[in-house]
Order: C-alpha cells, then sequence, then structure tokens
C-alpha cells in the first residue's frame, strides 16, 4: 500500500494500532526500568496515556485529521500518568498544533514530516531541562532524520519507515548519552515504549491491525481487585446520574466558564468543566441530566453526551470507575456559596497510614497513587476544581508525578497553584509541617522548598533483578535502600538494611527522623529501628509512622 496522504480515517486507525500495539507490550517496556524495583511503570504509564487518548478518538465522527489529532491530543493530555506520559501527551500535542495549521482533512508527506518536528518541539518545551538519552532524543533525531531525507520519500510508508529506523538507532544508543542507563544494562524505557508506538502507527499502515491481547486476563485481575468494595455494603448515592459532555462553543472567545459552572453547582456535584478552544467539556453528577444537557446547548452543540445511572451501576460493581467515583471528595453546593478559603492543598499517597498522616496535616484531597500507579492529569484537575480555594499546593510526593501535577496546574485558571516538587511522601509531610496559613503563597513555598532541600529522605524496597549500581552487587529479592536516586545498600535482610541506610543518612546535626514503616514491618521490628537510631545519634527524634504502604518498607526522612 502506497498512501500520499493521512486522512483523518487514516490517522484515527494509525494512532489506535499504535496505541494497542504499546499496550500489547508493555511490559517488557516496563521491565526496561533503571532501578531495579517492583514498579517499572513507564510502560504502563504510556499505554494507560495513550488508551486515554483512543478513547476519545473513537468518539470522533469527522475523516478530518485536524479533529481527530485535535481530541487525541485533548484525551491524551487529561489521561497523562509520569513524566513519560506527560511528554507523550505533549509530543501529540505538537503534532496536533502543526496539523490544525492546515485547512485540509488530510495532510500530505511534507506536512506530516512538519507535525512530527512540531511533536518534538513541544516535548521538549515541557521539560524544565530536558535530558538527551530518553524519550526526548528519540524523537527528536527520527524527526530530523525525516526532515534531512524529505525529498527521497514518496510516501507516507516512506516517512515513517526512515522515522522508525531512525527511532530504533537512537534507542539503541541511549545508554551512550545516559551514563545511568548504561550502568543499568538497559535502554530508555520512554523511548522504546514510543518505538512500540511507531511500529504499530507503520503496521496500521501496511494493513495490518492489532487486536488487544491478554483483555481477558487483565479484565480477571480488575474484577479481583475491586472485590474489596463488596464489603463497603451500599454505599448511598447522592446523585444518580453521571453525566458528560462535550460542547463545541458558538463564540468560544466570550464564553464565561462560570455561566455554566455555577448552575451546575446547584444541581450535582464531582463537577468538572474544562474549556479548550471551541471545545467545553463537562462532568457532573446530577439527578437532572437533561435540564444540564439543555442549559449547554444555550451555548454550543453537543458533540458527544454519555449519561450513566450510577445507582444501577453500583449495584453491578463491574463499573469500577463510577463506583470509585461515587467516594470522591465532593464539594457540597451550600460551600459554593461561601467565601473560598485561602489555602487548599492536594498531595499524592498511597498506604492508609500515609494518606491519613497528610489529612491530619491539613491536606484536602490525597490522590491514591505514587509509586506502582502515578495519577493522570484528570486526577489533579477533579481535585482542584473540588477545592474551593484562592491558593492551592500540590505535593506529588513523587519524582514521576512532578510533571503531571504541573501539566495540570497549566490547564486549570482561575487560581494559584503552586507545585511544590516533593519526591517521597515524606518529604512531603516534612514540608507540610513547616506550613503556615497565615503567610502569603510565595513565603509558604520559600520556607517548605528549603525543608525539601535540605533533608535527607530514603526508601528500603525489594529488587526484582540482579544488577550492579553505585559499585553494589544486587541480587534478585535482596532489600535495596534507596535516597535521592542513589542505591547505598542491597543486602538479603531488610533490618540491616534499614540500619545501614539510617547509618548512612543520619549524622550528628540529625534532629528529627520521620518513618512511615509499611504494611510487613512488625512492631518488634520498628522498635528495634528506633532503638538503632539512638545508638547513631542520642538527641535525634524519631517520629514512627504505621503507612501501612506495601512494596516500599520503610519510607524515611531526615532532618
Amino acid at each position: 500500500m502506497s498512501n500520499k496522504k493521512i486522512s483523518g480515517d487514516l490517522f484515527k486507525k494509525m494512532v489506535t494500532n499504535g496505541a494497542i500495539h504499546l499496550k500489547n507490550n508493555h511490559k517488557e517496556v516496563d521491565h526496561l526500568n533503571v532501578f531495579p524495583v517492583p514498579d517499572g511503570d513507564t510502560g504502563t504509564n504510556m499505554q494507560m496515556t495513550m488508551m486515554a487518548g483512543i478513547k476519545e478518538v473513537k468518539t470522533v465522527n469527522s475523516d478530518s485529521i485536524v479533529d481527530i489529532s485535535k481530541i487525541l491530543s485533548r484525551g491524551l493530555l487529561m489521561g497523562a500518568r509520569g513524566n513519560s506520559g506527560v511528554i507523550l501527551s505533549q509530543f501529540f500535542r505538537g503534532v496536533y498544533a502543526e496539523i490544525s495549521k492546515i485547512n485540509n482533512g488530510s495532510v500530505n508527506i511534507k506536512e506530516f514530516i512538519q507535525a512530527l518536528v512540531g511533536g518534538y518541539q513541544m516535548a521538549y518545551r515541557a521539560v524544565m531541562d530536558p535530558v538527551e538519552g530518553t524519550i526526548l532524543t528519540v524523537v527528536r533525531e527520527s524527526a530530523e532524520r525525516v526532515l534531512k531525507e524529505q525529498k527521497n520519500l514518496n510516501t507516507i510508508e516512506d516517512v515513517l519507515k526512515v522515522y522508525l529506523e531512525q527511532a530504533k538507532e537512537t534507542l539503541i544508543k541511549t545508554p551512550e548519552l545516559l551514563p545511568v542507563l548504561k550502568e543499568a544494562g538497559v535502554v530508555d524505557s520512554g523511548g522504546a515504549g514510543f518505538v512500540k508506538i511507531i511500529e504499530g502507527m507503520l503496521m496500521a499502515l501496511e494493513g495490518h491491525i492489532l487486536n488487544e491481547v491478554e483483555q481477558i486476563q487483565q479484565e480477571q485481575q480488575q474484577h479481583n481487585e475491586y472485590v474489596g468494595a463488596h464489603n463497603l455494603g451500599e454505599i448511598e448515592i447522592k446523585y444518580g446520574y453521571c453525566t458528560e459532555f462535550i460542547v463545541q462553543l458558538y463564540d468560544w472567545k466570550s464564553f464565561d466558564i462560570n455561566s455554566v459552572r455555577e448552575p451546575l453547582e446547584q444541581m450535582g456535584d464531582s463537577l468538572v468543566v474544562v474549556t479548550d478552544d471551541d471545545l467545553l467539556k463537562v462532568h457532573v453528577h446530577t439527578d437532572q441530566p437533561g435540564v444540564a444537557l439543555t442549559l449547554a446547548q444555550k451555548f454550543g452543540e453537543l458533540k458527544t453526551i454519555k449519561v450513566e445511572n450510577m445507582r444501577s451501576q453500583h449495584s453491578n460493581i463491574t463499573g469500577q470507575e463510577h463506583h470509585h467515583h461515587s467516594h470522591e471528595k465532593t464539594t457540597e453546593t451550600k460551600e459554593a456559596k461561601k467565601e473560598p478559603s485561602k489555602y487548599g492543598m492536594i498531595a499524592v499517597a498511597q498506604g492508609k497510614g500515609i494518606k491519613t498522616a497528610l489529612k491530619e496535616l491539613g491536606v484536602d484531597v490525597v490522590i491514591d497513587g505514587g509509586q506502582t500507579m502515578n495519577p493522570p492529569t484528570e486526577d489533579f484537575v477533579k481535585a482542584i476544581q473540588s477545592i474551593h480555594a484562592e491558593n492551592i499546593i500540590i505535593l506529588p510526593n513523587n519524582s514521576n508525578v512532578i510533571l503531571t501535577a504541573e501539566q495540570a496546574a497549566k490547564i486549570t485558571e482561575g487560581v494559584n497553584i503552586a507545585v511544590l516538587k516533593t519526591k517521597t511522601p515524606a518529604q512531603g509531610y516534612s514540608a507540610l509541617i513547616q506550613f503556615d496559613p497565615t503567610l502569603e503563597l510565595d513565603e509558604n513555598i520559600e520556607t517548605m522548598q528549603e525543608v525539601i532541600e535540605n533533608m535527607k529522605s530514603g526508601e528500603i524496597t525489594y529488587a526484582v533483578r540482579d544488577t550492579e549500581m553505585n559499585g553494589i552487587q544486587v541480587k534478585t529479592g535482596d532489600f535495596i535502600g534507596i535516597s535521592k536516586s542513589k542505591l547505598l545498600v542491597s543486602t538479603p535482610n531488610r533490618l540491616e538494611a534499614i540500619k545501614e541506610l539510617l547509618t548512612q543518612l543520619i549524622d550528628e546535626d540529625s534532629e528529627i527522623v520521620t518513618i512511615f514503616y509499611g504494611l510487613d514491618v512488625s512492631t518488634e521490628e520498628i522498635e528495634e529501628v528506633e532503638a538503632f537510631v539512638s545508638t547513631l545519634n542520642g538527641d535525634c527524634e524519631v517520629e514512627a509512622i504505621p503507612g501501612e504502604q506495601d512494596i516500599y518498607s520503610y519510607i524515611l526522612s531526615v532532618e
């Protein structure tokens, strides 16, 4: 097959195939994690980001590549998880930015190459200090190569073949560019995930349309994960219909989002209202879905509508997503009338004890996630919109969640949002202790930032493969101690591992050690750990909190 142009329909087939190819192979991308920890999640993050975009694309009835790439870009933006997901969403946003300049339903070879260039440029812009040897290098060098060879490329297939060939070459040399990859003996996982997407896109061009494999097993697993939901008994669902719709606005330049938000606040809860140029996207739980739709029609044409009865869904539990919706922190209608509070706080955490500890320090919404499961942009957008405050501080508590939080902050208007670059829940906890509601936002951020920079933090987890890092031999199953992205200890004995990590982090100036201990740590063990701290520094206080997190036996900070 040889195509000279890409129509909307063909583009839809290509990206869907790319997403499925990644999804079918995402486990091998996960295994390319630099650290031998159990939560290599790049492949998972990227495929969930892609599938969120594809889900939106499926609803589009247009054959214009402009419409398809626009909806794809928006779906990816809201669904982006982890740093690799955010970079991927920005790549496709750049692709759309170039395609949108064309008044045609399809793109030719030259325009497609320009879109690939726009994708790499936008991806670079998304990251404060771009690191070479990552997915960024892969998207850049591939685009540069097709640009250089443009005159020899006579079909879209030619373009993608050369692009893919370069992507693979660049991927192979990522370890030469990024020493940490070389040491771990892996290529860059984000780049590898991107190659899978391009391979799938090329397959679609060649007529090889893929199906999702392991779907059945995954669904089985998902059902099992949600079994615990039965134990909650009947939850009283306040508003019966989960209503979602997208409106194409008549006059988007002068549209005031409050003209929709305010009436909807009176009618329901779990409200999310976002605009993107001429599109308005609404999600609300209400008993009057019809009224909500009629209101929306005043401002534009309804593009997509989805109304689900949550009460009947709840009784049949398979609607996990909405089941999960119904426990979300909802803003009561009466609250909307009140003056906004000065501060709101959002944090990300896993482990019941860690979440409780953060809430006790004044966090309004704790988003579930962090290690092993990075939350999507949309979770932050919803959390931001559920808080009625002038200033919001977000604590991502994980280095792989910072970009997503920043992306959500960028696309939400009307509120001052600061993302504090906390990399562990222990850092977030210590920073919150310094928070003073009487101070202004920038003063608080400065103090909290200072705390984070001056503290030491560490975690104990277990290794999932043999490797050597930082001169330390690691065996599968060993307990490993990590601090600020450096592997400091690896030993078969957990108590020995935590003692060694504490020995390296505590000195004579240390005053407080905060330890969140995991589900697998016994009371006897934590007492032994506390006693050990006082042998290192007799004046050092220990705050031991049952974090109840899994995978990470200990998460700690030393100040």
